[in-house]
């Protein structure tokens, strides 16, 4: 198999990962013809299809599947030896690719992009806002540099730092501020509104409320905690969000905010990358400034919102 080349493999990628010629296509900035062609010349080199060709979709087939495997390995392999080379030449990176949660993208990205931008003059920053799972898959694919999410994601190939902790804090409609707030078992038998299947956050709060995740409840679901705040200011349930959203999601919305009793519900927000990257010791380097622009963020948003936010009740 001598004519085989990177780009194919790439174009064969772009087609397992879209499973579509149009969406493959644009992803690789080629027209459809030009990528059927490439894939076409590949399936007779290595004399073996690739993909089970419908009107609507195309899927891999048995060996299709193993091909892929061995496609995203070889992928990786080759983008780690452009890192080694943008390592080598540039200390502090010419280029970041980084990715988000969107429980934390709206509220730290732009502190953080504008302090990577001030500390490494001339980098180029793109960010990728999506779930965990897709992020840890795109990672681990050679996509992205790194990734901002919540610890832990206990996957052996990857190096975790941890950032910083933070609260839950519990959102309820602004007549109820005064009322003393719900036990954990007394919130399963409250209408909870929650962010859609995907979301980290969203077992976060099911574990803290001791909700099974198939367990029948009256849950309502948001795609945003943007949504959930405002559902929850026209008096449709109750939610719980991070505490660095609380003062972007409350600005318009009439509802009250109260800390739970310690031990407070909480998560870990950290960064990710692999562990072969060769940009390790950059990585360190933006883990650095990230920490602390997230730290000068959060103190800013504690300070709109008057102080350290809501008074915890004693346990």
């Amino acid at each position: 198999m001598k004519n085989l080349t990177l780009k194919q493999l790439r174009y064969f990628e772009a087609l397992a990962r879209h499973g579509r010629f149009r969406l493959a296509a644009d992803a690789c900035a080629i027209s459809q013809p030009a990528l059927s062609m490439q894939i076409k010349e590949l399936e007779e080199e290595l004399g073996s299809d690739l993909f089970e060709r419908s009107a609507r979709e195309v899927k891999l087939t048995a060996f299709g599947q193993t091909f892929a495997l061995r496609v995203r390995d070889i992928l990786r392999a080759v983008d780690e030896l452009g890192d080694l080379a943008r390592a080598s030449r540039d200390p502090f990176l010419a280029r970041l690719r980084i990715g988000v949660i969107p429980t934390i993208a709206p509220y730290l990205l732009p502190a953080i992009i504008n302090d990577l931008n001030r500390t490494f003059d001339g980098i180029q920053i793109q960010v990728r806002e999506t779930q965990t799972t897709k992020l840890i898959q795109e990672l681990a694919q050679g996509e992205l540099d790194t990734a901002i999410v919540a610890l832990p994601v206990s996957e052996p190939s990857f190096t975790e730092l941890k950032l910083f902790e933070e609260e839950f804090v519990l959102v309820r409609r602004h007549e109820d501020e005064r009322k003393p707030v719900p036990e954990r078992e007394a919130l399963r038998e409250m209408r909870l509104l929650l962010l859609e299947e995907g979301h980290c956050f969203r077992d976060q709060a099911l574990s803290f409320c001791s909700i099974g995740s198939t367990r029948p409840r009256e849950v309502m679901e948001g795609s945003s905690l943007s949504t959930l705040v405002q559902m929850v200011s026209a008096g449709i349930g109750i939610t719980l969000i991070p505490e660095m959203a609380v003062p972007v999601e409350t600005r318009s919305a009439h509802v009250s905010i109260s800390r739970f009793q310690a031990p407070p519900p909480s998560r870990t927000i950290g960064m990710i990358w692999r562990n072969s990257t060769p940009l390790s010791k950059q990585l360190l380097q933006i883990s650095e400034v990230v920490r602390r622009s997230a730290d000068a963020a959060r103190e800013r948003h504690f300070s709109i919102a008057g102080g350290a936010g809501p008074e915890r009740r004693p346990a």
